[in-house]
């Protein structure tokens, strides 16, 4: 029921920035957190930055200082704002939500978008 849309990918220059948005529908009954993961041809899928519902956010190291994720409850959207762009950030990026099971608080519910491509030229 719950689904993830995704947009914001594309092509770009080293240094440049983009802006990739997330947006779920559907019932959902509480945010544990929402997520951005990404991976390219060949390699895991390895997670970029994650929000919880209460705003806490933590980072992949090959990232921190040039990512910024942010969210807007209201809207059950999550936002990633990627600066200073790298050849090496060429991936699909995968927008995740992770959902408190309504029933049990410790259990939770795991929905991933379709992915968006993107690409860092150099």
């Amino acid at each position: 029921q719950v689904q993830l849309v995704e947009s914001g990918g594309g092509l770009v220059q080293a240094g440049g920035s983009l802006r990739l948005s997330c947006v779920a529908s559907g019932s959902i009954f509480k945010i544990n957190r929402m997520a951005w993961y990404r991976q390219a041809p060949g390699k895991q899928r390895d997670l970029v930055a994650a929000i919880s519902g209460g705003g806490t956010t933590n980072y992949a190291d090959s990232v921190k200082g040039r990512f910024t994720i942010s969210q807007d409850n209201a809207k059950s959207t999550v936002y990633l704002l990627m600066n200073s762009l790298k050849p090496e950030d060429t991936a699909v990026y995968y927008c995740h939500l992770r959902e408190v099971d309504r029933y049990n608080s410790l259990m939770n519910f795991d929905y991933w978008g379709q992915g968006t491509q993107v690409t860092v030229s150099s």
